[in-house]
């Protein structure tokens, strides 16, 4: 069986091409992928998609997914390990060890926050721990929260939250912050931000429920003192790591793995279409990513349209 479109990936990207692909008769499959859902599976309140005051990340998502069976959409769960885009028709392989044959994909397996590794830090994600300053800085309204990193997501990240919490401190395991964003100036000269340089966070503790404070090693001077810093939140920004791995050396990637769209949203192999956070490192939002696989989806039916002509 030849498919006429699979979508690589189940997050907001990737429902969303299905539900437009589905509803033009396109019979969609969508590999699942290794996080069902996405990153919003991960997150509490959702407080800035359209039509919902506040909502669950992991609700949203499903009623997203169901929005897409509900299109004709089906669903494989399994992970795509490498692909064949030499020919026509393209082969995907899974971890399953399916080979999948299809005229056309759309990649939409999005990107991972690159993670701290360190105790506390699984345990408290969603509950304290949190990577999106965007989507959850309202729900720490006078609250004091720290970020962890030195360069221009961290600096963003302080700025938005900036506009909620009541302090901000800022966690550089370097001597100064390597952000070369220009509002980098504005946001040291912010009352409730502050900088805490040459520290490297080691552990998150909390009390079960809600996060409490970080652990510090001091990395000045070589000592490698240990302090504990009262917190009631922890953003990671340390950058985000693209889920390309199967399409590098494919398809054409930047030097940090981030697919390049050719033409928007096609890539460098005619066909082969991409959306959400495997390609896009700037904006990095569920609505963005879904407004990319609308149009994923719809240069994707104007290709298999001339494949017929």
């Amino acid at each position: 069986m030849t498919h006429e479109v699979i979508v690589i990936g189940s997050g907001p990207a990737g429902l969303t091409a299905g539900i437009y692909l589905g509803r033009l008769k396109r019979n969609p499959l969508i590999i699942d992928g290794n996080q069902p859902g996405g990153q919003l599976t991960t997150t509490g309140l959702v407080e800035n998609w359209p039509g919902e005051v506040a909502i669950d990340g992991p609700v949203l998502m499903k009623k997203i997914r169901e929005q897409a069976e509900a299109c004709g959409v089906s669903f494989l769960a399994d992970l795509v390990e490498r692909v064949d885009f030499s020919s026509s028709p393209f082969a995907i392989f899974t971890k399953n060890s399916e080979k999948l044959l299809t005229r056309s994909v759309i990649i939409a397996t999005g990107s991972s926050p690159r993670r701290l590794g360190v105790p506390g830090e699984d345990e408290y994600w969603g509950k304290g721990v949190a990577v999106c300053a965007t989507c959850d800085a309202p729900l720490y309204e006078d609250h004091e929260v720290v970020v962890v990193g030195g360069g221009n997501s961290a600096v963003a990240e302080s700025y938005a939250l900036s506009k909620h919490a009541k302090k901000v401190t800022i966690i550089q395991i370097h001597d100064r912050l390597t952000a070369t964003d220009p509002l980098t100036e504005k946001v040291l000269k912010m009352p409730n931000v502050s900088v805490l340089y040459n520290k490297k966070v080691v552990g998150v503790k909390g009390d079960g429920e809600s996060v409490a404070s970080v652990v510090l090693e001091d990395r000045h001077g070589g000592d490698g003192k240990i302090t504990e810093f009262s917190t009631e939140g922890v953003f990671v920004a340390i950058g985000m790591v693209p889920n390309s791995g199967p399409f590098r050396n494919i398809l054409e990637t930047d030097d940090s793995g981030y697919v390049l769209s050719k033409e928007t949203p096609g890539t460098s192999v005619p066909g082969v279409f991409v959306a959400g956070d495997v390609f896009d490192r700037k904006y990095r939002q569920a609505i963005t990513a879904a407004g990319q696989g609308c149009a994923a989806a719809l240069a994707c039916e104007e290709w298999l349209r001339s494949l017929s002509l």
